[in-house]
């Protein structure tokens, strides 16, 4: 062992004199020539071709290192062995990093790209109005000489949308809504709060197949970005849902919001004073948002659009004046109107962006206008119904705890479980009436638990019935009266009838006589 390491200190000293005499005999310059050589005679019988993605370029933040520290960030935390952890400002994820040094390869469409995170120091810096940091951080790739046209810029443009799906997602979501008054001489005329709404498609009280309907609708509409520019419309879509109070129609909205992670617009549209203040706030709506109106029957009266007929001399006057140059009105009036809301939806407006929802509610729909929920505006209907067995179901699961088998009915639950299937669309009790019941008795044992919602279903039913019967009966008391009043205009008129026979009988007698 001591021969190896004698030889090895004469070959260092032997290699150590060497490069003395090459700087001695050789200038500078000719060595920095010889180095280029040397790399580009390697680089010529090399099969990889290399590309460096510097933090910064020149004094501006380089956005594709940003977007490669994020899209690499998806796989580090399962295959490098060195991180770094960080988490941005609104962000409710943790961004893992390469450390220095680490490599990480990622395929794109069969092909390899190897990725390592380089870290220096920087030299000392003079003064300057825009420091730099002082280390210096950079990616570099490496990928087949032969697989270059393959992939780029392709995987670039992949990284880029990936990155940007990803700080989307891991960004907290904001609930905005229109300011006070319709103030829009400020610069961002919405105001928001985070949006931290538990409701998923998960723990909705549905249908499980309308709620895969729906689900399957809302992706098809995220990832149509070609089909909505190949047809030629607006990418945006609308959603109304309706159906009586309590039935989860704000709760189908933030499912909706979370499944997508879009932003919600929630817009009031009793604090908008003129068609063109409603378009103001449609321009400052982002992408990948939902602009909600809630109750949109009981915001304003848009429901009927007949006018009554007016004389010309005074009424049609009176009526230019409140359609022609109603935004000159004083600030207090309301001059939204029907026309307006319609374009705002799917008017020339409407396309000032993309991948943009529309949802109303409404307890009502028989009193909208056919135009604001026809296709194009409302393209999916989504009837918010009473509680249903397979969203009480749900319920019981979110609720009580049952686990799939119990709510199957093979367990000695069974029996009750068909006692709650045959009442429960006799009571026609709300997803929100039914979670009452199961929240007073969460503490509660399963099985007392179903027996308690059980009975109030139960109570529920037979009221309903008896309303039923008792306005059947009714009925039945106004049909016979009717009958009977009939009856008796019968005989009034057979009476009658009999007496004028009677009369022009005798006249036809007296008139013989004479």
């Amino acid at each position: 062992m001591k021969e190896f390491w004698t030889a090895l200190a004469s070959l260092m000293g032997v290699f150590a004199f060497f490069q003395s005499i090459v700087h001695a005999v050789l200038p500078l310059e000719l060595r920095l020539a010889a180095v280029k050589i040397f790399h580009w005679v390697f680089r010529c019988f090399s099969t990889y071709c290399y590309f460096d993605i510097t933090d910064t370029d020149g004094v501006n933040t380089n956005e594709l290192y940003d977007a490669v520290q994020l899209y690499l960030s998806r796989s580090a935390s399962f295959s490098a062995s060195r991180l770094s952890l960080s988490r941005g400002l609104n962000s409710s994820t943790f961004t893992f990093g390469l450390s220095n040094n680490d490599r990480l390869v990622d395929t794109f469409r069969g092909a390899t790209a190897t990725w390592v995170h380089a870290v220096t120091q920087r030299q000392s810096q003079t003064f300057s109005l825009h420091p730099l940091p002082e280390d210096k951080r950079s990616f570099s790739l490496r990928i087949k000489k032969k697989d270059r046209p393959l992939i780029l810029p392709a995987y670039l443009d992949h990284i880029m949308e990936t990155a940007t799906e990803l700080r989307r997602r891991s960004k907290d979501r904001l609930l905005h809504t229109n300011s006070r008054g319709g103030s829009m001489d400020r610069w961002f005329p919405w105001e928001s709060v985070p949006f931290k709404h538990p409701s998923t498609f998960e723990t909705l009280a549905m249908d499980p197949s309308r709620k895969e309907l729906i689900m399957a609708d809302l992706k098809y509409f995220a990832e149509g970005k070609a089909f909505y520019e190949k047809t030629g419309r607006a990418w945006k879509r609308g959603y109304l849902l309706y159906g009586p109070p309590g039935t989860g129609k704000s709760s189908m909205i933030a499912a909706m919001a979370n499944y997508l992670g879009y932003d919600i617009y929630d817009l009031e549209l009793t604090e908008v004073r003129t068609n063109s203040e409603l378009r103001k706030l449609l321009m400052k709506t982002t992408s990948k948002s939902i602009i909600v109106i809630e109750d949109i029957d009981c915001s304003l009266n848009l429901t009927n659009r007949s006018s009554k007929k007016a004389s010309p001399s005074t009424d049609s006057s009176s009526d230019l004046s409140s359609v022609v140059g109603s935004e000159d009105v004083g600030a207090g009036a309301k001059t939204i109107t029907l026309s307006g809301l319609l374009n705002f939806t799917d008017g020339l407006w409407s396309c000032c962006g993309s991948e943009r929802i529309f949802v109303f509610t409404t307890n009502h729909i028989e009193k909208l206008d056919p135009a604001l929920v026809r296709s194009g505006r409302m393209d999916m209907h989504i009837h918010m119904s009473h509680c249903s067995f397979p969203a009480l179901q749900i319920l019981m699961k979110n609720y009580l705890g049952f686990d799939d088998g119990e709510l199957d009915g093979k367990t000695e639950n069974s029996d009750l479980l068909r006692q709650l299937e045959e009442v429960i669309d006799e009571a026609e009790l709300t997803p929100a009436d039914v979670s009452e019941v199961l929240i007073k008795n969460r503490r509660r044992e399963k099985a007392a638990a179903a027996a308690e919602l059980h009975d109030v279903l139960k109570e529920r039913a037979e009221r309903r019935m008896n309303k039923k019967r008792n306005a059947a009966g009714e009925e039945t008391e106004e049909e016979e009266e009717e009958q009977e009043k009939r009856a008796l205009e019968s005989t009034s008129n057979k009476s009658d009838q009999v007496l004028d026979s009677c009369n022009g009988k005798a006249e036809q007698g007296k008139v013989e006589q004479v």
